[in-house]
């Protein structure tokens, strides 16, 4: 039998109202590992907002840090601008991913974040989430898991963009954008790009002149068909290889 309380709060919440275990990404997100009555004080906090459409940002750089960001779908970018007035990615985000960690440090947003297509997020105040994770060991071992995971994954840009040439940078995000895929259960060989060539090579150093001419040389070596948008990955072992991740010898 479902509580009154979150009946009420499933009429008053409308079509945004998905629950934190209801939700398919959770094992992504911060609910995981917590148990029902943790979940029930997360969700008491987090506010489901409506959709955020393309171009929309969540936050600008020098905004006040109020909140993080959990993607429910879509995809939210990442980036700063330079002394010179360039735009620099610095990420792409997926559903299960949270948004904002960067702005804990000074508590202060240095970045900017836009939808790169029509995206839902759910807002969990900062101060509010700091005070719970106080009081739920487990909900504070998720938080700092979710920020190991982030400072990793900038240790691996680093070392993608200053010891890999162009091929390598290239089909190391190919390959690590189909594993986020199949984590949250979508086709890890079959995909559609939701940021574009210039996006990507903005993010790895290279050209968009560069970008689609890679394209085209892993799509006539057969390890990619590529269609626009759409990506298929017709030899996933080499571009494992490729990649810097090759797969394991069946004994």
């Amino acid at each position: 039998m479902i509580p009154e309380k979150r009946i009420i709060r499933r009429i008053q919440s409308g079509g945004c109202a998905i629950h934190c275990q209801d939700c398919s990404i959770s094992q992504l997100c911060i609910p995981f590992t917590l148990n029902e009555h943790e979940l029930d004080q997360l969700d008491n906090i987090i506010e489901r907002k409506k959709p955020i459409q393309k171009g929309q940002t969540l936050f600008k750089a020098g905004d006040e840090l109020k909140s993080l960001y959990a993607i429910r779908s879509g995809t939210i970018k990442s980036y700063t601008i330079t002394e010179q007035g360039d735009e620099q990615i610095t990420g792409f985000h997926l559903a299960g991913d949270l948004v904002g960690f960067d702005a804990i440090a000074g508590l202060q947003h240095p970045s900017f974040a836009q939808a790169l297509e029509t995206s839902m997020v759910c807002e969990i105040p900062f101060e509010t989430v700091d005070d719970l994770s106080g009081k739920m060991p487990k909900l504070r071992q998720q938080m700092m898991r979710l920020m190991s995971g982030e400072i990793k994954g900038d240790q691996d840009m680093i070392l993608l963009l200053s010891k890999k040439n162009a091929e390598e940078r290239l089909s190391a995000f190919i390959y690590n954008l189909a594993r986020r895929f199949s984590q949250r259960g979508f086709s890890q060989r079959e995909f559609r790009l939701t940021m574009t060539r210039g996006d990507i090579g903005n993010y790895l150093g290279l050209t968009v002149e560069t970008i689609s001419r890679l394209l085209g040389r892993f799509q006539k070596s057969g390890m990619l068909s590529v269609k626009g948008k759409y990506i298929t990955i017709e030899d996933y072992s080499a571009l494992s290889v490729l990649a810097g991740h090759p797969l394991p010898v069946a004994s």
